[in-house]
């Protein structure tokens, strides 16, 4: 077997320490003779896995006991809708800023359901940077502020935290657990997990217990986030499976890796290696300003787009996966979550620097 470099966006890169201990307890896991996924969610084996996994994550993000955290499916894309369905009971307009296509997503599920008010927008500018906090301009009835933290198609990323007097809310679908945080900045954060958590079909919202009765008495039950924090988020049958591996992730940051910090130390050594390989050429370039450079997702173009078939075809040929840019913007892109390793990172800056030799 042969495991390649995968720098997909999602689904990602998953550690080989996590699949290879998934690998051996698919069948038994822990002497119990069945698998994980063939298990009752009712069980007390999986609510000690569902448990364990929740206890990792407040450790890894130093959650406050005044949050909750819930374990729901739909992707961060449904919670483009849960957002306003949860805090507009009271009243007030959804704002939001405006940096790239997935922040342009919530805004548009907003606006179907409730209007929005758009605080902030960097889409003139081709959203190369992120709006700065004199920029922000909240509506008189703001009942919160959302934003994306990292646009995962873009590479654009936030370089601090909006300090407004409404509840925070904020997508951290691609950045969540590679720096540390302060949650207790924020009101709601959610996060897909098919980036930096898991495979795909589980996502865990992190949300302050006063929010918790803000929805709209209409919104759906299924779609309200008291209802699963009130359920220890089994209300109906979770993805078991996608929970318990989300688990063994976290294990694997906490005690394979050291923790968070320790993580964004290594996640800043990959990203600055290619970025210092585009910068100090004239075949590639990056578009971000290099404040709000991501250091999850790294977009690059090449000096010539006639190149781009032959860059990808050897690209691949050489074990380098995933690398082809979002069909919205082009060109290239390598994302560098938690499980993508410095070695895979240096695999691709000498191909880089190879092709330009070759073909620049």
């Amino acid at each position: 077997m042969t495991r390649l470099h995968n720098f997909c966006a999602g689904p990602a890169a998953m550690p080989t320490a996590v699949l290879e201990r998934a690998r051996d307890e698919m069948l038994d896991y822990q002497g119990l003779g069945l698998s994980v996924m063939e298990m009752s969610h009712r069980s007390p084996v999986f609510e000690g896995i569902a448990a364990r996994a929740e206890r990792d994550l407040r450790e890894l993000l130093a959650i406050p006991d005044n949050y909750r955290v819930l374990f729901m499916q739909g992707g961060a894309t449904l919670q483009f809708a849960c957002v306003p369905l949860n805090l507009l009971g009271s009243g007030g307009t959804p704002n939001y800023l405006d940096t790239g296509i997935w922040s342009a997503k919530a805004i548009k599920e907003a606006k179907h359901l409730a209007g929005a008010h758009i605080a902030g927008s960097t889409q003139g500018n081709g959203y190369v940077h992120v709006p700065r906090p004199d920029d922000i301009a909240l509506s008189s009835d703001a009942a919160y502020l959302h934003y994306c933290h990292n646009e995962t198609i873009g590479g654009l990323a936030f370089d601090y935290v909006p300090e407004v007097d409404v509840p925070l809310v904020c997508d951290m679908s691609s950045s969540i657990l590679s720096t540390p945080i302060d949650v207790s900045r924020y009101g709601v954060i959610y996060a897909g997990a098919q980036k930096n958590i898991g495979p795909a079909g589980i996502t865990v919202v992190i949300v302050r217990d006063d929010l918790l009765e803000r929805a709209i008495p209409t919104a759906p039950s299924l779609l309200g986030w008291k209802v699963y924090a009130d359920n220890d988020s089994m209300i109906n049958t979770p993805p078991t499976y996608a929970w318990y591996l989300a688990g063994l992730v976290f294990d694997w940051l906490k005690n394979d890796v050291g923790g968070v910090a320790e993580m964004e130390a290594i996640n800043r050594r990959k990203c600055e290696a290619l970025y210092a390989a585009i910068d100090g050429s004239d075949f590639y370039a990056n578009p971000i300003e290099p404040a709000n450079r991501s250091i999850m997702n790294v977009p690059f173009t090449l000096a010539d787009d006639a190149l781009n078939g032959r860059f990808l075809e050897e690209a691949e040929a050489a074990g380098l996966l995933n690398l082809k840019g979002h069909r919205s913007v082009g060109g290239m892109r390598a994302s560098f979550y938690n499980a993508v390793t410095e070695a895979d990172v240096r695999a691709l800056v000498a191909f880089m620097q190879d092709f330009e030799r070759r073909c620049g």
